[in-house]
């Protein structure tokens, strides 16, 4: 009897145990944040009407973004956020912690082995990963790194992408976002774009199945509704949220929206306010994308205080690259983003700034105000970093800054840190407004831009001029020399690649060679 009194005993201490270790690990495990990393493709510093700038402009009473401004109040808002002037090497980047002059994915990727650059007549462009990025070693064209989302799940994150992924092109490993690391795909592939926004046009899909390149995948349901691509990502990426939340388990979410890439479509919920304004109808339906964009973030935000999670979660927001100002926009092309100059595909600022905000309860001061610049790789360092997966190790050399310092104090100051952008590549047929064969440098307030065809620099001082109207070159000399070794030498330790020039079939000169 007393023997098995004894192992009775032990049983219950035992299961006592076990369950005390579980509910343990589940509070630990609840006491990392859920993540919500809220993006948006081809979204301008001044398309919202959240202000980014020292003063309201006309672009912010144009746009009505009402969950962005409660972001903003709940959170921090970022007034010198930077990424890539086009899609793939910002997201790149962001899954990466790298340089897109180290990873070498510098303009977007699409189909196999196939570059999408248009051909010049002066510079040939170099061999770049065209194939994106890749989890395994030997994909050729393509970049090998260790995923943000693998780095998440084994740090016991539940990780979900919703929208569009472009990570790496047709039949790679990467154009399948459950191969880095996401548990949920919904509508990601390879393409940067939708064929279509409408659901009556079942999202650029033809017949039953998906329809490649530009057809959207995944969303067979609504197809043949009036349900506008934004609304339906939304739903499909609530839904999923719904497993974690019920197991408690801590998440990634990747909001990773379509939208507000071409082609522009009506959303016939928000266009009609926009119409009456008298916009062209492109502004008209850029607008209405804005707002469904906006009204997105407003359902994830209520879903979350919905489940009462919302206190642990941080909430991250954030636009790919410039907003596109060129043809197919209303009204004079260019001028989409001022103050701000040119868009999409420049190294000026109208094509790299972006409108950034972080929500973090509890760390994270309310309605506060962040000058200092950071760069989309510091997201890699800085999401592992609050998930405690910081010392995770990689197989790349990471290059991101960790700002989860300026998110606790926002009045820090890094002046004597380098952004970088390298871009060897022509994305368009014109070399104007920045586009096409550039590279340049931010140190403090100066910025530096390198035309690699010509050879020619202009610098910029950001702090009085940010419409980058105003180039001292010349009238400072010494500015423009340092700022050229240091981008020379980021360069070269990057082990950037350079086009080269066709008539002497040798590499353009680096910033310091001129």
């Amino acid at each position: 009897m007393m023997a098995n009194y004894l192992l009775y005993v032990m049983i219950r201490v035992c299961f006592t145990s076990l369950c005390f270790l579980v509910l343990l690990q589940a509070a630990v495990a609840q006491r990392k944040p859920n993540i919500v990393l809220f993006l948006v493709d081809d979204m301008g510093w001044q398309d919202c009407s959240v202000p980014f700038w020292s003063e309201v402009t006309p672009l912010n009473r144009r746009y009505h973004t009402p969950n962005m401004e409660r972001l903003a109040r709940d959170g921090m808002k970022f007034t010198n956020a930077y990424a890539a002037p086009v899609c793939s090497p910002s997201r790149i980047s962001l899954m990466t912690g790298m340089n897109a002059a180290r990873h070498r994915v510098t303009n977007w990727t699409l189909r196999k082995n196939a570059s999408v650059d248009v051909a010049d007549s002066v510079l040939a462009v170099p061999a770049w990963n065209v194939n994106g990025m890749s989890p395994v070693a030997g994909t050729e064209r393509a970049v090998h790194a260790t995923p943000l989302p693998i780095l998440l799940q084994d740090a016991g994150y539940y990780t979900i992408h919703c929208g569009k992924a472009h990570f790496g092109a047709m039949e790679t490993p990467a154009a399948d976002p459950l191969n880095i690391g996401f548990n949920v795909n919904v509508a990601g592939h390879a393409a940067g774009g939708p064929g279509s926004f409408l659901g009556e046009q079942h999202y650029g899909n033809k017949g039953d199945g998906p329809t490649p390149p530009w057809g959207v995948p995944g969303l067979k349901k609504y197809h043949g509704t009036a349900t506008f691509l934004t609304e339906a990502l939304t739903i499909e990426a609530l839904a999923a949220l719904d497993k974690p939340v019920a197991e408690q388990n801590p998440f990634f979410l990747y909001m990773s929206h379509y939208a507000v890439h071409v082609p522009f479509a009506a959303d016939e919920r928000f266009i009609r306010k926009y119409r009456d304004m008298g916009l062209p109808e492109p502004e008209a339906r850029y607008a209405a994308m804005v707002e469904g964009m906006d009204k997105s973030l407003g359902d994830i935000m209520d879903y979350l205080k919905k489940k009462k999670v919302d206190d642990n979660t941080v909430i991250i927001f954030m636009s790919d690259n410039g907003g596109y100002s060129g043809e197919g926009r209303g009204g004079q092309l260019y001028t989409h983003n001022l103050p701000l100059r040119a868009g999409k595909g420049s190294v000026y600022e109208g094509g790299i700034r972006e409108p950034m905000l972080v929500k973090w309860p509890g760390v994270v001061k309310p309605a506060s105000v962040c000058e200092q610049y950071l760069v989309i790789e510091d997201f890699f360092p800085t999401i592992l970093g609050m998930a405690g997966a910081n010392n995770k190790p990689t197989v790349q050399q990471v290059d991101g800054k960790n700002f989860i310092p300026l998110l606790r104090d926002a009045s820090i100051r890094d002046t004597a840190r380098a952004l970088v952008w390298h871009c060897p590549n022509k994305w368009l047929g014109s070399d104007e407004h920045g586009i096409n064969f550039r590279s340049a440098i931010r140190q403090g307030n100066w910025k530096l831009v390198y035309n690699q065809k010509t050879g020619t620099k202009e610098l910029y001082n950001l702090q009085t001029d940010i419409g980058e109207q105003q180039d001292v070159s010349r009238r400072m000399p010494e500015v423009t020399q340092r700022l050229s070794r240091l981008l020379a030498g980021k360069l070269r330790e990057y082990d950037a690649q350079m086009p080269t020039v066709k008539k002497t079939m040798k590499p353009v000169p680096l910033p310091d060679q001129h």
